[in-house]
């Protein structure tokens, strides 16, 4: 059902390589009113403990494009940190240092929107790949 009033975005991110939600991924939204507009950044929020967040603006009326940005390399990085200090790290000895790097830096995900509607876009990552859907 579609009336005057603002769509709105929500998203978490659940790391599919640890089972568990991401914490502390930047994500940052975008809209434009047609496909020809330019982009303009609204917001950003952090993801929290359970891989949410709940405080990303609302597009405004008129929007029909959304994007959602995910700044994902600086996750991974500290989970690999993080791994080193309670065991040695999974080394390719073909890469610098012996690390392999992380293969998708950032995640954008770009979906259409209708006034009055609630869009929930999920996010399942991992170090190679990623899936997004219409989550409710």
């Amino acid at each position: 059902m579609s009336t005057d009033t603002m769509a709105s975005v929500s998203t978490h991110i659940l790391d599919t390589s640890a089972g568990r939600p991401a914490a502390g991924v930047t994500v940052s939204l975008a809209a434009r009113p047609d496909p020809a507009a330019d982009w303009v950044t609204l917001g950003a929020s952090t993801t929290d403990a359970d891989g949410r967040c709940k405080d990303l603006p609302a597009p405004p009326a008129g929007t029909t494009h959304v994007r959602l940005d995910f700044a994902v390399e600086p996750y991974f990085e500290k989970k690999r940190a993080e791994a080193q200090q309670d065991a040695p790290a999974h080394r390719d000895s073909g890469t610098p240092g012996g690390f392999i790097p992380v293969f998708f830096p950032e995640v954008a995900i770009t979906f259409a929107v209708a006034p009055g509607e609630h869009f929930h876009v999920p996010l399942l990552l991992n170090p190679f790949g990623y899936s997004v859907y219409r989550g409710s």
